[in-house]
């Protein structure tokens, strides 16, 4: 498993069902991504809660969501209805 504090820029990812890439090298719960959406590529923020798994070392990992940190953040996220 990979903390998503850890990925780098330009590294491969899944994000909402979609394929992307990581834009930024920022820490935190929201991230900027580039995706090949509904039409075609798109830049955009993306919660980091929605970021399912990387590909790092040649292969696909999950992301670790296990910071009490995140749990906080996920559970505020749902309190307002997203």
């Amino acid at each position: 498993m990979v903390k998503l504090n850890d990925v780098k820029k330009g590294t491969p990812l899944v994000a909402n069902g979609f394929q992307g890439r990581m834009m930024d090298n920022k820490k935190g719960n929201i991230r900027m991504v580039e995706v090949d959406g509904l039409c075609g590529l798109e830049i955009g923020s993306v919660y980091a809660k929605d970021i399912t798994s990387v590909f790092v070392d040649g292969k696909w990992q999950r992301v670790d969501r296990s910071d009490p940190k995140d749990k906080k953040f996920d559970d505020m996220i749902k309190s307002h209805g997203f």
